[in-house]
């Protein structure tokens, strides 16, 4: 039991890796986007716009209001 602890703990402590992203070797990084006056680095690459991860611009319990009534809302004849 303690065995499969420690073997546990050193699997989990060999995940991580603390180089610099870079190609594998023989490869190169993607071309430049069509418009781009030079190739973005790996580190460019990797960080998401925000286009990809927008920021909430709407918060509902601070925009909740009473609601109105309808007054073209009618029961069915």
């Amino acid at each position: 039991m303690r065995w499969a602890i420690v073997l546990m703990g050193l699997a989990l402590s060999a995940c991580g890796a603390a180089r610099m992203v870079e190609p594998p070797k023989g490869e190169t990084l993607p071309p430049a986007p069509y418009g781009a006056t030079r190739q973005p680095t790996p580190t460019e690459l990797l960080t998401p716009t925000t286009q990809q991860r927008p920021l909430r611009s709407d918060e509902l319990l601070k925009n909740s209001d009473k609601r109105t009534s309808d007054e073209f809302d009618l029961p069915p004849q």
